[in-house]
């Protein structure tokens, strides 16, 4: 029979490329969807047909991570082998202006998703394990290079609160001996990423000014470094760690860091475009407390998981800028287009 795994954040930059792993290793792929008035499955679409159809590569269920009751009737619905907890509001800056909304979905709904999941085996019997999403801003201001035991000194409501969802996953897991394990992942990007993420926001200006849709990009902190990998490999890392005899909590990076200054030139590079004539500083978009330097020892992960990382910095600077470059393309056709006028004669309906 084929393994169900239920994701979380599905519809996420990482619940994409994981939904496609999963699917190509043959699994039963379940994903929690948040209501809303407009669609917002962009990423997954190409994965998903109409559910009138037989063999759906993907099943989704209503649900949220601030809704213990509708946890529990997911849970109960897709019967899951493996839970992977990707639902975040995941914005570091952001969660400054949202720290309670924040701190509900990162913190207590990790927490509702491990009551739910403890519920779950308790009533049915059935083993599960689960992934919890951890994040390198839970080190924060801990000197580099970061592993497994550094001690976690986040600087922002979203490291906090991915620490206390560390730190609930890993009482679960002692206290109810459920298969938990967290994954600290270091930065991972992609052409996926949202477009208010640093990485995304430079590879897409840069491509815009290339082609003359717009001029300014305006940044905070150049000075801010940071381990980032290609999120498409990292998935390949959860997986993984679910796939072990025992429960544990992996460091996943690449171990070289870069400062912002550097993806943009290098992005901006790419295009054969001078960097200074079009960024500005914007001090709107500095934290109130800045994360200078993070940069992963993934060490334990190479030896135990036998996983290391496949995408350099410089070719993941390039897929994003490639994938972006379409997409200003096809911008710029539709604002021609849209300047065009109507043929005289031409028929009104």
């Amino acid at each position: 029979m084929k393994r169900r795994a239920l994701i979380t954040g599905i519809t996420g930059q990482d619940g994409s490329y994981l939904a496609e792993l999963l699917i190509a290793k043959g699994y039963e792929v379940h994903g929690v969807l948040r209501r809303a008035s407009l669609f917002n499955t962009d990423r997954i679409d190409h994965l998903y047909r109409d559910p009138h159809q037989t063999g759906l590569p993907i099943h989704l269920h209503y649900g949220d991570l601030t809704d213990g009751a509708s946890l529990r009737q997911v849970l109960g619905t897709v019967q899951p082998q493996e839970i992977y907890n990707l639902g975040a509001q995941s914005h570091v800056r952001v969660s400054f202006q949202i720290p309670e909304y924040t701190a509900e979905t990162v913190a207590m709904g990790s927490l509702r998703l491990l009551e739910a999941a403890r519920d779950h085996v308790e009533r049915h019997g059935q083993a599960v394990r689960i992934y919890q999403a951890g994040s390198s801003e839970m080190y924060g201001a801990a000197p580099p290079p970061q592993n497994e035991r550094t001690p976690f000194r986040p600087r922002s409501p979203y490291g906090v609160s991915k620490a206390a969802a560390h730190w609930y996953a890993v009482n679960y897991r002692e206290a109810y001996g459920l298969f938990i394990c967290n994954g600290i992942l270091f930065n991972h990007e992609s052409p996926r990423r949202g477009e208010t993420f640093v990485t995304r926001k430079v590879t897409r200006a840069a491509t815009r000014i290339k082609l003359g849709l717009q001029d300014k990009l305006y940044l905070g902190n150049l000075d801010a470094r940071r381990d980032w990998g290609f999120a498409g490999d990292y998935v390949e890392a959860m997986w993984r760690m679910l796939q072990q005899d025992e429960p544990d909590d992996f460091v996943i990076a690449t171990g070289e860091s870069h400062s912002v200054g550097e993806l943009v030139e290098l992005a901006f590079g790419e295009l054969d475009l001078d960097w200074s004539r079009h960024v500005e500083i914007d001090p709107r978009y500095f934290r109130p407390s800045e994360v200078d330097h993070l940069r992963g020892d993934s060490a334990k992960a190479r030896e135990v998981l036998g996983w290391a990382p496949k995408t350099s910095f410089s070719e993941l600077v390039k897929m994003m800028v490639v994938g972006d470059l379409d997409l200003a393309r096809r911008e710029l056709a539709l604002e021609e287009f849209g300047r065009q006028e109507p043929r005289r004669g031409a028929a009104h309906s």
